[in-house]
């Protein structure tokens, strides 16, 4: 007979919304939280381009960024032993016929409080000089985007999860979760835990965590986003992070190599992702085109996967239909920078009921996040 533990609240996922969720749970609550794989962050956590922009993502979601920049500049002490934010600054730059989606991408900057300097093509050239200004029909600048240090925010994590006495638990593959006895029962290898509440962030598994526990699934589809590597230069450093406002590709210094893109939303399964060459080679193409580096050698690639809901938004959650299960789910590219907000509303409405009141003044609707309006819609 397998041996039975007991714990307050069972999050399954070691990526960035299991421990971040974990950490803000644990200083008020038993928490033990599961991986399937032997490290934790294996999989998207861990293969992310690390930038922060509160110019990106969903309306419904953007609140999460702006309150998590103050965890990022002045986080808990002891939390992290690095400044988690680097200045970087973003560029969205488009050709003449992409002019209506720069002036789409400056007027949402504004209306969500981002500074947004809208440039001519001689000045996004001055800030990026590799960009070629006979392609530009204009850009606009954020310059308050910032590298973020994913290893060490997932690190800072782990780190408050066990100080707190939580425990994590590692190649720890999910084979049954159900309901017994007014708790819900996890089995993994050899052991039972018995939970009032199972936290469902497991990214990209997330509907198979849910069919397993007898949950409808909510459609997530997750899609594979390729990077590579490329040699750079150390006068580009400094540069601002390069994005196609279509989102047709990007680049950014990383040391003296560049990062890149095709920003490709290609649908998979939840797999352990591969990069395609056709994909790069694309990049390429387009990076080429609209600068001067004349890529031709890359050094490494990965892949990942994003994870996105039906309607674009993140699942923060009860499901109406099942006592104690809770979605943390369709993170969709945003996860790691809107990480300290996420785990603090999902504490929030995990413990008492009710969001954060800073995310409210900041215009944040629970509601709309919550799982049950699929449900809702699925009725009708």
């Amino acid at each position: 007979m397998a041996a039975t533990t007991a714990t307050d609240v069972l999050v399954v996922g070691g990526g960035i919304a299991g421990v971040s969720a974990a950490y803000a749970l644990a200083y008020q609550r038993r928490v033990t939280l599961i991986e399937r794989e032997p490290t934790l962050s294996y999989h998207t956590t861990g293969r992310s381009a690390a930038q922060f922009s509160e110019n990106y993502g969903a309306r419904s979601i953007r609140a999460l960024a702006r309150s998590s920049r103050l965890f990022f500049q002045s986080p808990p002490a002891g939390l992290v032993d690095v400044e988690l934010l680097s200045p970087r600054g973003g560029l969205w730059i488009g050709r003449p016929d992409q002019m209506e989606a720069l002036a789409a991408i400056a007027a949402e900057g504004r209306l969500h409080g981002v500074r947004t300097i809208e440039m001519s093509p001689a000045e996004a050239v001055r800030l990026a000089p590799m960009l070629r200004i006979e392609y530009l029909g204009g850009a606009v600048s954020e310059p308050d985007d910032a590298d973020l240090d994913v290893a060490a925010l997932h690190q800072g994590y782990v780190r408050g999860v066990r100080a707190a006495g939580g425990e994590i638990v590692t190649t720890a593959g999910l084979e049954r979760l159900e309901r017994r006895g007014g708790s819900w029962v996890a089995s993994i290898a050899g052991r039972e835990i018995r939970a009032s509440v199972v936290v469902n962030a497991a990214g990209a598994w997330c509907d198979q965590v849910a069919s397993l526990a007898g949950v409808e699934p909510i459609g997530l589809i997750p899609y594979r986003r390729t990077v590579f590597m490329v040699p750079g230069k150390p006068e580009y450093r400094e540069r601002p992070m390069v994005m196609d406002v279509d989102e047709d590709f990007y680049f950014k210094p990383d040391g003296d190599q560049l990062l890149c893109s095709p920003a490709d939303e290609t649908p998979s399964e939840p797999t352990d992702a591969r990069p395609d060459e056709a994909d790069i080679a694309a990049a390429i193409e387009r990076i080429n085109q609209a600068t001067t580096l004349d890529l031709r050698t890359v050094r490494s690639s990965w892949a990942g996967l994003r994870s996105f809901s039906p309607d674009r938004s993140m699942v923060i959650g009860f499901e109406p239909s099942s006592e104690g299960f809770f979605w943390l789910a369709g993170q969709g590219g945003i996860g790691i920078m809107s990480s300290p907000a996420a785990a603090r509303l999902a504490a929030g409405l995990i413990l008492d009921g009710h969001a954060p009141a800073d995310l409210l003044d900041l215009g944040l609707s629970p509601e709309t996040l919550s799982p049950g309006r699929f449900r809702i819609a699925g009725a009708g």
